[in-house]
C-alpha cells in the first residue's frame, strides 16, 4: 500500500561461519519488509573484502553466481529504503572503503540529524563523498580518527553523530554492532554453531535456526572477534526512546522487539481499541496485512466475527502500467479487493494500523460501500499521525499528513465512514507497562527526543522527504 510510512532499512552481520554470506543473504530475505530499494553484502575472505550490491529486492540482486563471489567467514548485509539520499546505486549499502587503517564496511539503519553539518565540515577539510546518504559521514569520521583499534575508531565516530542508528561495521577480521543511546532502532544478537549473528530483528534468527541471545541495549557497542564478544557502553547515558512505530507497523509480527512480542502487542492494541470505542457491527475486517493482528484482538474483545473481507494481491510489482482512466481507483483495486458476500448488507468495522495521507483509506471505504456495506466504521490501532519522523522513517511532511490538517470528525467525513476512532496514545503506551516511558512517539505527539531544528528554527534533513 502506498499510503503508509515507508520502511527504513535492515542490517545483518555474521562472524565466524564458513557460509557467512549465505546466512546474511537469508537474513536479508527475512528483513525484506524493512527496505526494498537495494540490497548488498560484503564478505571477508583471508583479509580480502568483496562487495556485491544492486537495486531491487534481495531475490533480484543475488543469484547463485553472485553469492559464490562472496566466500569467507565474516559478512554484513543491508536492505535499503532511502531515508536520506536518493534511490540510486551509489547510495546502496553496505559502504565499502579502503583507508589508512585497512578496509572497512558499514550498514546503517536510522537517520543522523546532524549529518548535514558534519558533511559540510568534512567537505571543507577536503573529504570527498561518494554518495548522498548520511551513513557515509560515519565512515569518514572513522577514517580520520587518530585511534589505533577498529572499535576505538568506531566509538570516536559514533560519539560525534546525533540521531538514530543501529549499525553493523566490519574490518577484515572483526565485526562491530551498535545502537544509539536512545535506542530508536532495534538490533539483536544470536548464535549458530559457534558463529555469532547480529540482525535488526529476531525473525532472522528463526529463519537460520540460530539461538536468540538478546537484544543489544541502547548505547551499547559490541565487538566480535577471535576473543569472543565484548560489550561496551562508551556514550553518555540518555533517556531510552525506542520507536513505538516498530510495534505498530514496521517490524514483522513474529519478531521479539524491545522486550515484547510484536504479535502480542498488536493483538493487545486491538483489544484496547474495542474497549475504548465499541460499536455495534456484524463483522470485523482488517486492512491486510498490517491490520490483521489488531483486528483479531478487536474481534476477541468485542465478540464480533473476524473475516478477511479484503483480499490482498501479494504479487503486485513495484511498478505497473495504469490502464485508461475509465477504470477508477485502479491503484488500490490491483492491490486489494473486497469479498462481496462477506460485506454486502453488513455493518463493517475495518481495522488498520495507521492513517497517513488518508487517500487509500478513503478508497477502501468506498470499495466496501460499492459492494453493499450497510455501514463502514474505521478503527485505527495507532493515534493520529500529526508529525514527521527524523529518526529513520521516511514520512511525509506535516502538510501531507491528514491528521495534521483535519480533526477526527473532518477526517471521518473525508473518508466517507460512519465513524472513525484512533487508539489514544496513553492507552497504547500502557500496553508496555513499566516500559511505557521508554518509547519515542514523536510522530504522534511532536516531542522529539533529539533536537531536529537548526539555529534558524527550521527542521534539519528536509531532504528526507524529497
Amino acid at each position: 500500500m502506498s499510503d503508509k510510512f515507508h520502511d527504513e532499512c535492515g542490517v545483518v552481520g555474521v562472524y565466524d561461519h564458513p557460509d557467512a554470506a549465505n546466512l546474511v543473504y537469508l537474513g536479508l530475505y527475512a528483513l525484506q519488509h524493512r527496505g526494498q530499494e537495494s540490497a548488498g553484502i560484503v564478505a571477508s575472505n583471508n583479509g580480502k573484502m568483496h562487495l556485491e550490491v544492486g537495486m531491487g529486492l534481495v531475490a533480484d540482486v543475488f543469484s547463485d553466481t553472485r553469492l559464490k563471489k562472496l566466500p569467507g567467514n565474516l559478512a554484513i548485509g543491508h536492505n535499503r529504503y532511502s531515508t536520506t539520499g536518493m534511490s540510486k546505486i551509489k547510495n546502496a549499502q553496505p559502504c565499502l572503503i579502503e583507508y589508512a587503517g585497512g578496509t572497512m564496511a558499514l550498514g546503517h539503519n536510522g537517520n543522523l540529524v546532524n549529518a548535514t553539518e558534519i558533511r559540510k565540515e568534512l567537505g571543507a577539510s577536503g573529504a570527498i563523498f561518494q554518495s548522498t546518504n548520511d551513513s557515509e559521514v560515519i565512515v569518514h569520521l572513522m577514517a580520520l580518527s587518530k585511534c589505533n583499534s577498529f572499535v576505538d575508531r568506531a566509538v570516536a565516530a559514533l560519539s560525534q553523530v546525533k540521531g538514530a542508528y543501529s549499525i553493523v561495521l566490519m574490518s577484515e577480521n572483526e565485526l562491530i554492532a551498535a545502537r544509539d543511546p536512545q535506542g530508536f532502532r532495534p538490533l539483536c544478537l544470536g548464535k549458530l554453531d559457534g558463529a555469532y549473528i547480529v540482525a535488526s530483528e529476531s525473525c532472522v534468527m528463526d529463519l537460520v535456526e540460530a539461538e536468540f541471545i538478546r537484544e543489544l541495549e541502547p548505547g551499547e557497542v559490541i565487538l566480535i572477534n577471535q576473543d569472543g564478544v565484548k560489550s561496551f557502553f562508551p556514550f553518555p547515558k540518555a533517556p531510552i526512546k525506542q520507536c513505538v512505530f516498530e510495534h505498530v507497523y514496521f517490524s514483522r509480527p513474529d519478531s521479539f522487539l524491545f522486550g515484547k512480542s510484536v504479535y502480542s502487542v498488536r493483538k493487545l492494541m486491538g483489544h484496547v481499541l474495542a474497549k475504548e470505542k465499541p460499536v455495534d457491527a456484524d463483522v470485523i475486517v482488517p486492512v491486510p496485512d498490517s491490520g490483521v493482528i489488531s483486528a483479531m484482538g478487536y474481534s476477541e474483545e468485542s465478540k464480533i466475527p473476524f473475516q478477511m473481507g479484503l483480499i490482498r494481491n501479494h504479487y503486485v510489482g513495484r511498478t505497473f502500467i495504469e490502464p485508461q482512466s475509465q477504470i477508477r481507483n485502479f491503484g488500490v483495486k490491483i492491490k486489494l479487493n473486497a469479498v462481496k458476500h462477506i460485506i454486502k448488507g453488513k455493518r463493517v468495522i475495518i481495522i488498520d494500523d495507521s492513517i497517513v495521507r488518508g487517500t487509500t483509506s478513503k478508497k477502501i471505504v468506498k470499495m466496501l460501500r460499492d459492494v453493499g456495506a450497510k455501514e463502514v466504521h474505521v478503527r485505527v490501532s495507532s493515534p493520529p499521525t500529526r508529525h514527521s519522523c527524523f529518526y529513520g522513517i521516511d514520512t511525509p511532511n506535516p502538510g501531507e499528513l491528514i491528521a495534521s490538517n483535519m480533526d477526527v470528525e473532518q477526517t471521518r467525513k473525508y473518508l466517507g465512514a460512519d465513524s472513525l476512532y484512533y487508539i489514544t496514545l496513553e492507552k497504547m503506551l500502557e500496553i508496555f507497562g513499566e516500559q511505557k516511558g521508554n518509547f519515542c512517539a514523536a510522530c504522534f505527539d511532536g516531542n522529539y527526543p533529539v533536537d531536529v531544528t537548526n539555529s534558524d528554527g527550521r527542521t534539519k534533513q528536509l531532504g528526507l522527504f524529497q
